[in-house]
């Protein structure tokens, strides 16, 4: 296979999603003519996710794909080249920067924005992934409100997992905290808080085992639980199961090249999506631990492109 010539960009972005796909618009929207790379999922976490209701502008129910594939055309419309090539390295120690793709295509770019989000972590069950979206979710924010006067269960005991089984109880009608420990890892107020709600109960030195549903119409009706303690199996019964054990940011990429939190996560300044390296950019999940929204991370994504026109017109 000959060898492609190296591509040169002002602006490379890695990664779709909100963030990428944002960032692109505003890119293009700016002539900087952007390539975006994505990878064998474009898209992101989103085309995972069936119904969304919570981005702003649609009225209706929209469908996470959906949304994901408007972006894109969005993004191709006012002039970003689209790219699909896995970045399996980058050099970020010297300008221009430089990105080499699993296909052998060589990338230098005057800027860079990285948009490559984070995957929710799972307790890989066959089960899990089966009711993934019918019932098994990683998303209380996102997902919540379906289950209005139901019984739900939370897997975990960090913050997430604290946070996540508080919010439930403004829609269930009982929420069952299952941890694989006899302590928490949250911090000692919210675990407070979390033990002063009724509608809240902690199952200890628990794991789950299996997710049990019906097929036609897909839902989900209990979880088998085991006892580390006592190995004793039982199966009990809640009509959703949401895990909260953390995610992984995409950043192995930038090791030793970018600062990081102890999770990888990218560290930005302050009001900015700029990482210890000027030029380079960080937008969206890759980054944001908190919020992890679509429409926070397309909020960032514009925020890149601008800070990024913004250090190229100052070269």
């Amino acid at each position: 296979m000959s060898q492609n010539p190296t591509k040169h960009t002002k602006v490379l972005i890695i990664g779709s999603g909100p963030a990428g796909y944002t960032a692109a618009v505003y890119a293009a929207r700016a002539m900087l003519n952007p390539i975006l790379v994505y990878g064998s999922e474009p898209g992101g976490q989103l085309t995972t996710t069936t119904d969304v209701e919570n981005y702003p502008g649609f009225a209706d129910v929209i469908q996470g794909p959906w949304l994901m594939d408007q972006m894109k055309d969005q993004a191709k419309a006012v002039g970003t080249e689209m790219i699909e090539d896995h970045i399996s390295s980058v050099n970020l120690k010297s300008k221009p920067f430089e990105a080499v793709g699993d296909s052998g295509q060589k990338y230098t770019a005057d800027s860079i924005i990285i948009s490559t989000g984070a995957q929710a972590r799972w307790l890989n069950l066959k089960s899990e992934q089966e009711f993934r979206g019918f019932g098994v979710s990683a998303c209380a924010t996102c997902d919540g409100f379906f289950f209005k006067e139901k019984e739900v269960a939370v897997v975990g005991g960090g913050n997430a997992a604290v946070e996540e089984a508080m919010f439930l109880t403004k829609f269930a009608s009982k929420v069952k905290l299952i941890h694989r420990r006899d302590s928490l890892r949250a911090e000692k107020l919210l675990q407070k808080k979390l033990m002063e709600n009724k509608k809240i109960e902690i199952i200890w030195d628990s794991v789950v085992e299996d997710v049990v549903g019906e097929t036609e119409p897909k839902n989900v009706k209990g979880v088998k639980i085991k006892n580390l303690k006592t190995n004793k199996i039982e199966e009990i019964k809640v009509d959703g199961l949401f895990i909260a054990i953390g995610h992984d940011p995409a950043t192995s990429l930038f090791k030793e090249q970018l600062k990081m939190d102890n999770e990888g996560y990218l560290i930005t300044k302050p009001d900015s999506t700029e990482t210890n390296i000027p030029g380079v950019y960080a937008a969206g999940d890759v980054k944001d631990k908190t919020f992890r929204q679509a429409v926070t991370a397309a909020g960032m994504g514009c925020m890149a492109a601008l800070e990024a026109e913004k250090h190229l017109s100052h070269k």
